[in-house]
């Protein structure tokens, strides 16, 4: 019997077969990922002819968190990659939500980062961000924020002035990223950009901590603003994403998307630090 093909990197085959693979693939957990602060399986999947790499993470293996208590991490994570479907841009690995070994988790696809060597992907924002002498970014390069080297020093932390960035600095304000590091952005060897890890998102208030400053207070992109008006379509009532989503996360936080993505549209511009919450996540990779 011929050994299962191993699915190519996400592009190749169509979004609804990469999900189909993982909802209804055989899961077999090779190991876990340490340093994850909650339950993290990289396992196989096998479904037909075909196996890809993945990653499992329990709703079992989760912490519980004192400002997240309705829902799961899982489901937000399986809402955000809808979210980022709807938006056509497809910044977060194909994700589901199904049974497994350990019960019910989200499962999402392997992403091999560019230059990555170690099992969390925590190199794949090689050539994203840098910390830089002075007060100045350079070309190519948003300030972000000082930052503390040590020794007294301090440094200038700054993020590639890239269009791939600058969606996912869109998408983060939309489903209010409370956790964008450095160690969740992977840039594939085809030239995608990836975002992963987003368990704790959808909250009601805001609290959005990102890497991703550069562009607070610039106008959003022609392109953003078009995909935003597409979101506030496919988010109204009886929409095919909110029927989605409201599956996935409480009807007050379906509503606080909505606000989000029409105070976006109103005000055409990048968010800013609101000055209420840490705008830094921490540690920061």
């Amino acid at each position: 019997m011929p050994a299962p093909e191993r699915l190519p990197a996400p592009g190749v085959n169509t979004t609804g077969e990469r999900e189909e693979l993982l909802a209804k693939g055989e899961l077999t957990v090779v190991g876990r990922i340490s340093g994850a602060s909650n339950a993290v399986l990289l396992c196989t999947v096998e479904y037909g002819s075909v196996r890809a790499d993945c990653v499992y993470k329990p709703v079992k293996g989760e912490r519980p968190l004192w400002d997240f208590p309705d829902g799961n991490l899982a489901r937000r994570e399986v809402a955000a990659y809808l979210v980022s479907e709807a938006t056509g841009w497809g910044l977060v690995p194909p994700t589901v939500l199904r049974d497994g070994p350990y019960g019910e988790g989200m499962v999402q696809q392997w992403i091999a980062a560019d230059g990555a060597d170690g099992a969390d992907g925590a190199d794949g924002a090689d050539g994203l961000l840098a910390l830089v002498e002075g007060e100045e970014a350079g070309e190519g390069w948003k300030p972000v924020a000082l930052a503390d080297v040590g020794e007294g020093r301090t440094a200038l932390l700054v993020h590639a002035d890239d269009p791939r960035l600058r969606r996912l600095a869109v998408l983060d304000a939309v489903i209010n990223n409370g956790d964008r590091k450095g160690g969740h952005l992977l840039a594939a060897p085809d030239g995608r950009l990836y975002g992963i890890d987003h368990g704790v998102t959808f909250h009601v208030e805001d609290k959005l901590r990102t890497l991703l400053w550069g562009w607070a207070g610039e106008p959003l992109t022609d392109e953003a603003r078009e995909v935003l008006t597409g979101l506030e379509r496919q988010l109204a009532a009886g929409g095919r994403l909110a029927t989605r989503l409201a599956e996935l996360i409480t009807p007050a936080e379906l509503a606080a998307v909505r606000a989000r993505v029409s105070r976006l549209r109103r005000t055409g511009v990048h968010p800013e630090p609101s000055g209420q919450w840490p705008a830094i996540p921490w540690p920061p990779v």
